[in-house]
């Protein structure tokens, strides 16, 4: 009997050999082995003075990839698969895994060339921004291709790109972006910890892994929880900009009337004896406005002096002799 790939040792069974198995899933001969040394993948079934491996270890393989990318550790996955042997069962938790890794916005993902970069900016090229922009991951490189960038969020690209042509300098967005983003991560980690808190708790917190139906009836809570922090945020948002927005407009608004009334205003020292007076005769309220109208009265009446003959008013009847 051959040990090549595709040699049967049964009617149903195929066997491999390690190069074989290394080129089918990707894996390395010398992974493969440092997963075999820490219990990851069985033993292949040795035959004669050839190691044979079969389908079990090509799914294992596959499956071992599946939760790397994920960003799951060597430690938690051996852990998930001993779980898996011992038939509490793995499918329920790589459901949910994958509906937590999913998409968290019905948003796109877009392809921008440089040329269109630089004319949604102004037209000029700015390495340092662009720079900058890929650090922040607003933009992604494509491998192979330095003329093109990955736009994660157009939502986000378009908003950088209207503040700009309202005058707001690239240097100054990004590090706008900087201090939200620190801001909404604290948000997303409280509501993680509140639904945690409340919600999952039962499902993560006992003594041993979540069984199939446990992991399929959380899974089903992300997805019925996923929209919720969203939906939060926008309307404590939209509450929070339209307060603060009429504040800031009365206090400019304020600030204008005030300096329009200094400008047009003086502030005049008047005896406290004579105040005293006019409060006495008009009240503490109305003083101010009784001695603004008692001085534009005599500015009338000295105006209307002025206006009469020097000689003093005519006669209207002759004197008697």
């Amino acid at each position: 009997m051959s040990s090549g790939a595709g040699a049967n040792s049964g009617p149903h069974e195929v066997s491999y050999r390690i190069e074989d198995l290394a080129h089918l899933s990707g894996a390395t001969v010398r992974t493969i082995r440092a997963y075999q040394d820490r219990g990851l993948l069985p033993r292949p079934e040795r035959r004669g003075r050839a190691n044979v491996y079969a389908d079990v270890h090509l799914a294992r393989l596959r499956q071992i990839a599946d939760l790397l990318d994920r960003g799951y550790g060597l430690a938690s996955i051996k852990e998930l698969l001993d779980a898996w042997d011992a038939g509490r069962g793995l499918g329920g938790v790589l459901g949910l895994v994958a509906e937590v890794d999913g998409p968290w916005t019905d948003e796109q993902a877009a392809r921008i060339s440089r040329a269109e970069l630089e004319q949604r900016f102004g037209g000029s090229p700015d390495d340092a921004a662009v720079a900058e922009a890929v650090e922040l991951g607003v933009l992604e490189a494509v491998p192979g291709d330095p003329d093109s960038f990955l736009v994660p969020s157009p939502q986000e690209l378009a908003v950088a790109v209207e503040l700009y042509a309202s005058g707001v300098p690239l240097s100054a967005i990004s590090s706008h972006l900087r201090e939200l983003r620190v801001q909404v991560e604290h948000i997303a980690s409280r509501f993680l910890e509140f639904t945690t808190e409340h919600v999952f708790a039962r499902y993560l917190d006992g003594p041993h892994r979540p069984t199939d139906a446990d992991a399929a009836e959380a899974a089903s809570l992300v997805r019925r929880l996923r929209p919720l922090a969203q939906q939060t945020v926008d309307a404590e948002l939209a509450r929070a900009m339209r307060l603060f927005a009429t504040r800031s407009l009365r206090q400019h608004l304020g600030a204008a009337e005030s300096s329009r009334t200094a400008s047009s205003s003086r502030s005049v020292a008047v005896p406290e004896s004579t105040m005293r007076a006019v409060e006495g005769l008009v009240g503490v309220e109305r003083a101010g406005e009784f001695v603004a109208l008692a001085a534009e009265r005599e500015l009338r009446a000295r105006a209307l002096d002025a206006l009469m003959p020097r000689g003093g008013p005519p006669a209207d009847v002759d004197e008697e002799g």
